[in-house]
């Protein structure tokens, strides 16, 4: 799920709607470079992010990020902590309407590079940027050494104009990922969205799983969870969203998130059930929104009363979802 979607590169300007990924900052045609662009990790793209990007404005405009997150090549062993993975934050950012986005890979090279080595090969150089736009605590090159106020004192001399962008804060505290991954952990996803703009969503590729739900009367949509920050485990009223193929669109639906206590599983995954919907999901990939918390993970003493309580959680995730 975390691999890096496909480079797009393309002669001339981009057509309406559509964004070019980049994953090299060395020997780019002038169609992409000198674009006005915002630089973060942005993972989640929440109103913060959304807020940093906006001020990023030109005909070539779009956002510098990397894969992997340089927390995940400094830490590999570390809980994952990731919101989105790569290809969600692609398609999160392609909705604001950029033209390009920049993901750079992040390699030894790249992490060993000095703050004005990366201002001046990469942004300058290699990428030829007209501007850049950080938030205030934005942080570059080894050691983390550079500063938002030291990226704008050596593009003066680069030859582009930075914009340090302030913290956006909402009734009184900082929207941050930080934040948005507390609130997902505590199971309300409600104030997950309201820091984001939109429903914490889970995207990935529809996986064979043990077809439980299928004998049951239940077929379940199965998604893996690797590299993701987990919400906490229980059952979701949830949106999901078919991206390509012959079902493509958007179903109501319930989740399950969590180790499957019922069946004694241990590896973390997610399983959704649309509702009012019939076809093979396979192999196409899902986008799950997590819109309501409607109870944790649970053990049941009989197959009838784990099946009743599967009942209930569908009509009650169809109520909830009928009354956005």
């Amino acid at each position: 799920m975390g691999g890096q979607p496909k480079t797009r590169r393309t002669a001339g300007p981009p057509p309406r709607g559509t964004m070019r990924i980049i994953t090299d900052w060395q020997g780019l045609d002038e169609a992409d470079r000198g674009a006005s662009v915002a630089l973060g990790n942005f993972d989640g793209v929440h109103l913060g992010h959304q807020s940093v990007i906006a001020l990023a404005k030109g005909p070539r405009h779009g956002v510098i990020s990397f894969e992997p997150h340089p927390r995940e090549f400094f830490a590999p062993a570390a809980p994952a902590f990731r919101l989105m993975n790569a290809e969600a934050r692609a398609h999160r950012l392609e909705k604001l309407g950029l033209t390009h986005l920049y993901q750079l890979r992040f390699t030894a090279t790249l992490a060993a590079m000095s703050a004005d080595s990366f201002a001046s090969e990469i942004l300058a150089q290699g990428l030829g940027v007209s501007h850049v736009v950080v938030g205030t605590d934005f942080r570059f090159g080894k050691g983390r050494t550079g500063t938002a106020e030291t990226l704008a004192a050596l593009s003066r001399s680069l030859g582009f104009k930075t914009t340090i962008a302030p913290l956006l804060v909402s009734e009184g505290r900082e929207i941050s990922s930080t934040s948005i991954r507390a609130a997902l952990s505590a199971g309300r996803p409600g104030d997950a969205a309201a820091m984001l703009g939109h429903w914490h969503r889970i995207e990935g590729p529809v996986i064979h799983g043990e077809k439980r739900g299928r004998s049951l009367g239940f077929p379940t949509a199965n998604m893996a969870l690797s590299g993701l920050h987990l919400p906490r485990f229980g059952v979701y009223a949830s949106r999901a969203d078919v991206l390509s193929g012959p079902h493509k669109g958007s179903y109501n639906a319930a989740t399950s998130l969590g180790i499957r206590p019922q069946y004694g599983e241990n590896t973390p995954n997610l399983e959704t059930f649309l509702l009012d919907f019939d076809g093979d999901l396979y192999g196409e990939t899902l986008s799950v929104a997590l819109v309501d918390y409607l109870r944790p993970e649970a053990t049941f003493p009989s197959l009838d009363t784990f099946l009743a309580q599967m009942h209930q959680d569908c009509a009650r995730a169809r109520q909830i979802l009928t009354a956005l």
